[in-house]
């Protein structure tokens, strides 16, 4: 992570029994999961700098963890996942697809979402009739386990984020073995926030894992400053407290109405006048937010 600039990584197999966070050296802490240490497991390894920014962490399983982090204002939600392997009973493949729904709907939908997962499924070369949820720039053929990504993708409305860019073979593939090359390997984001990607590849020649390579994605976050509101301008009809404000208003009141001492039956008129008159004698406020000064202390 140091050496690739990896700010936030998604890890999976680890196979440390408990439900643990641990600094594990050069400024980078691991959140993990798993409840065997012979199988399973996953975790999120986070840059130091975002740690004390951690809201949230949710260990569903040994297979789904997601973790909420706040960066500069915004909702960071990275979710680390581990699909059950091709040849796994349906029971448990339909298991790990239900925990990672219950996690997406749990995440409210103005937060960003960004799923580092081992599908264990290939999405597939092409893209025809799914062009809403992934560029054709996959790998092979799909199989069972990557339709059952891509329909996932589409229920929650989703990307597959390696497919949208165009890489060599070798910067595709995310599980080499002896002569057989997979891409099981992949990273989601939300529909929306597919502008704010601007590369995804495979690292080549890292050697930390012997089978699996890390997939890495370049993403900016769009802070959205708000609009300060404008403040409507009011009347300082406080100043009315004051005799001599008080008897001007009066006497200009009276000549806008035409000298009359009863107000006439039309109260939309009246109140106007009323209205107008006030703005003139009294003044108005200049629309500007002033600040409490009995909190200021507060963050």
């Amino acid at each position: 992570m140091e050496r690739r600039k990896v700010d936030i990584l998604c890890v999976q197999e680890t196979r440390w029994k408990g439900s643990k966070a641990r600094s594990i050296g050069a400024g980078f802490k691991l959140f993990y999961y798993g409840v065997d240490s012979k199988r399973n497991g996953v975790g999120v390894v986070l840059k130091e700098e975002f740690v004390r920014n951690v809201l949230e962490v949710k260990r569903v399983s040994d297979r789904v963890m997601s973790l909420k982090v706040e960066i500069e204002g915004v909702m960071l939600n990275v979710v680390s996942g581990y699909a059950p392997q091709v040849g796994c009973e349906l029971e448990k493949k339909e298991k790990f697809w239900s925990e990672l729904d219950d996690v997406m709907e749990s995440i409210p939908t103005g937060e960003r979402v960004v799923i580092g997962a081992d599908f264990n499924g290939h999405v597939g070369e092409g893209n025809r009739g799914d062009e809403e949820v992934m560029g054709k720039f996959g790998f092979k053929e799909r199989n069972l386990e990557g339709q059952m990504l891509v329909d996932f993708t589409k229920r929650m409305d989703m990307a597959v984020v390696n497919a949208y860019f165009q890489k060599r073979e070798e910067h595709r593939v995310t599980y080499k073995s002896g002569g057989r090359s997979t891409q099981v390997d992949y990273i989601l984001c939300r529909r929306g926030n597919l502008k704010e990607i601007s590369d995804c590849k495979v690292v080549v020649g890292e050697s930390v894992a012997r089978q699996h390579r890390m997939v890495v994605c370049r993403m900016t976050l769009m802070v959205c400053k708000k609009k300060r509101s404008k403040i409507e301008k009011k009347t300082k009809w406080w100043k009315l407290k004051k005799e001599e404000c008080c008897e001007e208003f009066r006497q200009k009141l009276r000549q806008a109405l035409g000298g009359q001492v009863v107000l006439p039956d039309d109260w939309e008129t009246t109140a106007e006048v009323i209205r107008e008159t006030g703005r003139k004698v009294l003044g108005v406020s200049s629309g500007r937010r002033k600040e409490d000064k009995e909190t200021w202390w507060w963050n």
